[in-house]
């Protein structure tokens, strides 16, 4: 069977064509830092939920189930009114960071459950309470609330009690590139009839007030039952409808009035049709054209029943728009079948697949229109003046800094900014289903208008100078790898292009994060929030700064992955040899470092205890290593690369520059790994640990009561429950204890925690690094896995374990529940919730329910990649047997 979906993904090599219009409308453009135009950087505050309301956004628009062009110029969404609400639901609600008792949170139920790479189709479920949304009980009960307490959940208010809600379901199926049929199915689950109003809307992003272009588009009333939707640079849409709604204009403009105080002016602001249908006010254009539009469909609906609108939005004019709209959503649900059942391939729980597909869906909808030009931002528009403290506060370093794209997002509610090292991770799951976006995410932050001109990549808006784990070349590589392994070959013209800019960070890296030249790292929180007994990104409390193994280990890495780069670019110019020698000894300096080859005061490594350990060093000869046993003393095992015979052998010049090297450094060579092959050669392994290292590492990692959880490996280990580290100092006494859900701390905002939970990033790392080893030493290497359980396993066999764990967070168990909803039965029971799928961003570290961001799909999505490996041996393994059997 033809797999069309797959051959649009191949010829759509960019934001054009068949992804021209996607989910690229984002949740949340309030309360962030590009509309904060303040003078010491209070985002929240400056524009809040209730402004969002009246007031027209500068930087990008928001919306539930909604869509939008490449530009963002146009954008449809689906807003709704119970007639209980004091206003219509038009965008998703949730607490800020300075609300919420563990930070910012959604609070809404909400789904993303499918969508295909071009967008082709996609389907979105909101589930809307019959009753007034509780949003005063939310914010005060929250408030009441310390880091000790749960968070009060929209599910705990009891608005969803006897089903009183209705599903509304978004669905959308592309006719072609510029031709997108619209359903709508609204399904009453409670047990009386109830009345919804539907009101889809269309408006255009507001450009015009701002200066940025003075030209003012137009949607107006048209014959033939549309809205005629002009632009100058899109041209003509209609967006045809059925049924007789109101049709309610008015324009994407803020109202000076509710927002500012100013005087009444004559208009027809942003909030006029909010106004004119809970409160009935006069308050939307009857000349019925604007920049802004909705249908109102008013719908009693009986009691377990349904009904549907149909819209179609069309640069093609038509008399019929519906006699098609049936086969083109059949047409385009097969394709997606057809292209996922063939990515599925060896699955064979449905549930699984389930779990899979649903994954893809929501790491492929967190795309979003990202715009900000921070000089502009800094500045102020022509005829403003923005605080002049701004000129010296938040991302002032970053003027060059100009961004306009659809770029993957961790949370597009809770993170609606891209975050550099979450994004790394986003690809390896894109690669699989759309090879070139992940190619032009990753090319993305290397160009210069997002680096910085020093060679640092940005972090996040609210602070770009921060540093994140430097995992963009392995990012790079990996996709790399997947093109070539799922699609026939590998794209070296990227590889190339990625390289050079990746060079330029590297030196940034060295410059800049090794500050006495030691090979001994610093680096900050480096994406790991709470994890240390202090802020790792502020100054120490002490003095002095801290020697950090996980920032070392990361760079080890680094250096292995532009190696590797290296060696492949050198297959077509023998002149990155070189380079990859360079990338080489960096690699085996910072690994003589760490095991303190040199012979300096301390080491990262603790013989005693036979793991690594973070150092505190005053400056004045004393060094205090921080035995806080976490995640970052098992980063080490992630920097690890086998050279095979055959590779170094293609390479002569990197094999002279190889062998003199270990011949003039003796103490560095034997820090490689070698073993003879006959008839082959020489395999080299290079990693930071020797076999007794990884051993004794393993011996805690694997063991339950330290950081093998039922779930994946725990980012702190179990041993800290009974015994916290603590660190002294004149006026404090600072801790870290073992604290599996959310964070009990307010460092970092307090809504993430390192100190117990499961995190997908870095156990995907622990899954792929344990393969590497496994390569190099076969059945040879044995662990008891779990320590303590008698039960011996290689390597392979550990990371499917580990990846085992995983992906059990969002299976059914033995009763039907799905750990990742913990023991809320509704979530796991109920036949209208129980097979929808939330990928959150962290995990329980002993009962596996889902924390944080509900919806950060971006990083938690790699449970795809996981399954697809998982299955894709056992394929590889039953197609091996099936020819070895016929061979006899």
């Amino acid at each position: 069977m033809t797999n069309f979906e797959k051959e649009r993904v191949n010829i759509t090599r960019s934001n054009r064509g068949w992804k021209k219009w996607g989910p690229y409308l984002s949740e949340r453009q309030w309360g962030t830092v590009r509309e904060d135009y303040s003078p010491f950087g209070s985002a929240w505050e400056y524009f809040s939920f209730d402004q969002s309301r009246h007031r027209a956004y500068r930087w990008g628009e928001d919306g539930i189930s909604g869509i939008c062009d490449y530009k963002q110029l146009l954008c449809f969404s689906v807003a709704m009114w119970n007639e209980k609400d004091p206003f219509i639901k038009d965008k998703l609600f949730g607490l800020t960071g300075n609300q919420g008792n563990h930070g910012e949170d959604v609070k809404e139920v909400y789904y993303y459950l499918d969508s295909t790479p071009t967008h082709s189709y996609m389907k979105f479920l909101y589930k809307y309470p019959q009753s007034e949304f509780p949003y005063s009980n939310l914010i005060l009960e929250n408030k009441v609330r310390g880091k000790l307490d749960p968070e009060y959940e929209l599910m705990d208010t009891g608005v969803f009690d006897e089903d009183r809600y209705f599903d509304v379901y978004t669905e959308y199926a592309k006719a072609d590139m510029d031709d997108m049929c619209i359903r709508i199915t609204v399904h009453n689950r409670g047990p009386e009839t109830s009345t919804i109003h539907l009101i889809p809307t269309i408006w255009f992003r507001n450009f015009w007030s701002f200066l940025e272009d003075p030209y003012r588009p137009s949607i107006s009333a048209d014959k033939n039952k549309s809205l005629l939707v002009e632009h100058k640079d899109w041209g003509l849409y209609n967006l045809y409808y059925e049924g007789k709604p109101d049709l309610l204009f008015c324009d994407n403009e803020t109202n000076h009035e509710l927002v500012y105080g100013h005087a009444p002016t004559e208009g027809y602001w942003k909030d006029g049709i909010n106004f004119h249908v809970v409160n009935g006010k006069p308050t939307v254009n009857p000349d019925l054209k604007g920049t802004k539009a909705a249908l109102r469909y008013a719908l009693t609906i009986e009691p377990g029943q349904s009904q549907e609108i149909r819209l179609r939005l069309s640069d093609q004019p038509t008399q019929d728009a519906f006699e098609d709209f049936e086969f083109i959503f059949k047409s385009r649900i097969k394709e997606a079948d057809v292209f996922y059942d063939e990515l599925a391939e060896g699955i064979t729980d449905p549930d699984l697949k389930k779990i899979q597909r649903q994954a893809f869906a929501g790491t492929l909808i967190s795309k979003q229109f990202y715009y900000f030009d921070v000089s502009l931002w800094l500045k102020g528009d022509p005829g403003s003046t923005p605080p002049p403290e701004r000129l010296h506060g938040r991302n002032k370093d970053w003027m060059h800094l100009n961004n306009m794209e659809i770029i993957s997002m961790p949370d597009k509610w809770e993170y609606p900014w891209y975050a550099a090292w979450d994004l790394a991770f986003h690809c390896i799951t894109i690669a699989m289903v759309d090879p070139d976006f992940a190619k032009r995410q990753l090319i993305l932050l290397l160009r210069e208008w997002y680096m910085h001109p020093n060679g640092q990549i940005p972090a996040y808006e609210w602070s770009f100078n921060d540093v994140n784990p430097p995992v963009h070349a392995w990012a790079c590589w990996r996709v790399y790898e997947i093109e070539r392994d799922f699609f026939g070959k590998g794209d070296i013209n990227y590889l190339e292009r990625v390289f050079h800019k990746l060079m330029l960070n590297f030196t940034w890296w060295v410059n800049r994060k090794d500050s006495e030249g030691h090979n001994i790292f610093e680096g900050g929180f480096l994406g790991l929030d709470n994890i240390g007994v202090f802020d790792r990104s502020s100054p120490l409390p002490t003095g002095g700064k801290i020697e950090q193994a996980d920032a070392t280990s990361w760079m080890a890495m680094y250096s292995l992955n532009m190696l590797r780069i290296s060696l492949e670019l050198s297959k077509n110019n023998s002149s990155y040899e070189d380079t990859a020698s360079k990338f080489l000894e960096h690699f085996l300096y910072i690994t003589g470092a760490i095991v303190n080859l040199n012979g300096s005061k301390y080491s990262l490594w603790d013989e005693g205890d036979e793991f690594f350990y973070d150092v505190l060093n005053l400056h004045n000869g004393q060094f205090i290593p921080m035995k806080i046993r976490s995640m970052v003393g098992l980063i080490p095992i992630f920097a690890v690369e086998t050279l095979e015979p055959e590779i170094i052998e293609k390479f002569p010049h990197f094999n002279r520059r190889l062998e003199w090297f270990l011949n003039y450094r003796p103490e560095l060579a034997k820090l490689v790994s070698r073993r003879e092959i006959e008839h082959e050669g020489i395999r080299r392994r290079f990693s930071l640990i020797r076999q007794n290292k990884l051993k004794a590492i393993l011996k805690r990692m694997l063991d339950p009561n330290e950081f093998l959880s039922d779930y994946g490996i725990r980012a702190l280990s179990k041993f800290h429950k009974d015994n916290p580290y603590e660190f002294p100092t004149k006026d404090h006494v600072y801790s870290v204890t073992y604290n599996p859900g959310e964070s009990e701390s307010g460092m970092f905002g307090g809504n993430s925690n390192w100190r117990g939970p499961i995190w997908f990033p870095v156990n995907y790392l622990i899954i792929e690094s344990l393969m590497k080893f496994y390569n190099y030493y076969g059945d040879e290497v044995q662990v008891e896995c779990p320590t303590g359980s008698g039960v011996m396993m290689n390597l392979k066999e550990v990371a499917e374990e580990i990846s085992r764990r995983l992906v059990k967070i969002f299976e059914k168990d033995e009763n039907g529940n799905r750990p990742v909803y913990g023991a809320d039965e509704k979530f796991s029971k109920d036949p209208h919730f129980k097979d929808h799928i939330l990928f959150y961003e962290y995990f329980h570290g002993d009962n596996g329910r889902g924390i944080g961001a509900s919806h950060q799909t971006g990083w938690t999505g790699l449970v795809a990649a996981l399954l697809n490996t998982r299955f894709k041996e056992k394929k590889t393994a039953k197609s091996s047997a099936k020819t070895a059997s016929a061979k006899k």
